[in-house]
């Protein structure tokens, strides 16, 4: 235990708010811990996961030997993979708490990124690369800096012999930016439940924004996520030669369903979190579109209200269900009229919505019972946010102001997805965990030149550790 405060007395005084804040010179010269985890963040980085040349199972044995190496047996580490994915295994790994009674928490991430073409990039996507106070490389922010810093985390802790109160669980898994491929969080959800049992689990998701010249302005917590599915339309038709055209035409109905899903909106919804989101950063602003998130967290009716906050497309998407075409694909030959077109629509669901509810909606706005509306699997569980529990909040809003004075924690629902729908599945609540920042451009995040602020990297890091464990000590 004296160990262990000696940990979270340097951590905090390393991590002294203003640094956060500060745009200023390059950071001085790394603490030797600061130095030891830039080399872990760099090995995982430059590990290529990507699905088409990369490996999650070379990361997570890589991820396995600094743990082992930090003093965790054999018996802590469970590396897995399955025969018909060689390549695209995770692993769980187990630092035992003190106590019996208090259940786990579990820290979550995926090791693989999203595709990086040499070609396309300024630099080698898979070097990791530190420049005018940035890191370049793929998965440098999405999500590697936060897979490092929960394997960093566990290895000083089991290297410091400290034993939680919770025992803390940790599952790095593979083919959460890919919708076809095996899914290792789904995988231990449904074949390994009882070792990655948890009260709760920390995930990507949360986290702070810049102004763009390195002070932090906002920092959120993810409380929930959309469900994401996407729904092939179809039409079909005789079809025949080009010389002879006619109205019925499959392409033409094809463009017509597409051209009601552009235009159908779904209705205004909130949920716990949203209100809470909008009430709370509401308060910060002094425009009319403050003034509009105030009244929509009291009155989700308010069509004035609806109408101001979807002209910012993100605030759109926050008060919906949202539906658009992503794909195309008919016709058979230059000179014949088409027998068959069809489009993916990709649909992101609000909590609570169910799959077959969003196709009846669908159908509705269509209005041709021509059109085929058919699901595309994966068909993944309906979302559940989580509660917005105090236990979870309170600890990081202290955390936050003590390393972001003035600068507001505000509970946030993800528009996209992540592997927490699946431990949400079966009954583990899922928050994305504040700390390290972005820039508003989003720091070409699954685009090209992905980077990271070297002072979110060691900041985050910082605040991470001491939220973990925080959220360990807890009954």
């Amino acid at each position: 235990m004296r160990t262990w405060a000696k940990l979270m007395a340097a951590s905090a005084l390393a991590a002294a708010p203003a640094l956060a804040q500060d745009a200023g010179p390059p950071m001085g010269p790394l603490r030797p811990d600061q130095v030891e985890f830039r080399a872990l963040y760099k090995e995982l980085v430059e590990t290529n996961t990507t699905l088409s040349a990369g490996s999650c199972t070379l990361a997570a044995e890589k991820m396995a030997a600094h743990l082992k190496a930090a003093g965790f047996k054999d018996s802590d580490l469970t590396l897995f993979s399955t025969p018909e994915h060689p390549k695209e295994g995770g692993l769980v790994a187990i630092l035992q708490g003190r106590s019996k009674t208090v259940k786990p928490m579990l820290l979550l991430g995926h090791l693989d990124v999203v595709e990086a073409k040499r070609e396309d990039w300024t630099r080698d996507p898979f070097t990791l690369i530190e420049e005018n106070g940035y890191f370049y490389a793929r998965g440098s922010s999405d999500m590697k800096a936060m897979d490092a810093a929960w394997v960093d985390i566990l290895a000083r802790m089991k290297k410091a012999g400290t034993v939680p109160k919770r025992t803390i669980k940790l599952a790095l898994t593979c083919g959460e930016e890919t919708t076809y491929a095996f899914n290792g969080a789904e995988w231990l959800a449904k074949n390994k439940p009882d070792l990655i049992a948890a009260e709760f689990a920390l995930n990507e998701g949360g986290g702070g924004r810049s102004d763009g010249h390195g002070k932090v302005v906002s920092q959120s917590i993810q409380v929930g996520e959309k469900a994401v599915q996407n729904y092939k339309l179809e039409t079909f038709n005789p079809g025949g030669h080009s010389s002879v055209p006619v109205r019925d035409n499959a392409i033409y109905e094809l463009a017509d369903a597409i051209a009601k899903v552009r235009d159908y909106e779904f209705p205004v919804v909130l949920s716990d979190t949203t209100r809470a989101f909008f009430a709370k950063l509401g308060a910060t602003r002094k425009d009319a579109m403050g003034a509009a998130m105030l009244a929509i967290a009291k009155n989700p009716a308010d069509a004035e209200a609806a109408a101001t906050l979807s002209k910012d497309r993100s605030y759109h998407s926050m008060l919906r269900t949202t539906c658009v075409a992503t794909l195309l694909d008919g016709g058979h030959a230059n000179n014949a009229l088409p027998q068959h077109a069809a489009a993916n629509v990709n649909c992101r669901i609000f909590p609570g919505e169910s799959v077959e509810r969003v196709q009846a909606a669908l159908a509705t706005a269509i209005g041709d019972p021509k059109v085929k509306i058919s699901f595309v699997p994966p068909i993944r569980p309906p979302a559940v946010p989580p509660p917005l529990n105090p236990k979870i909040i309170g600890p990081a809003e202290k955390l936050v102001a003590k390393y972001f004075p003035g600068v507001p924690l505000i509970p946030s629902m993800s528009t996209g997805g992540t592997d927490g729908i699946f431990l949400a599945a079966i009954g583990i609540p899922v928050y994305g965990a504040p700390g390290g920042w972005g820039d508003p451009d989003g720091n070409g995040t699954h685009g090209l030149n992905e980077r990271r602020s070297v002072r979110s990297l060691y900041v985050g890091r910082d605040f991470l550790t001491e939220l973990v464990k925080t959220y360990a000590e807890m009954d």
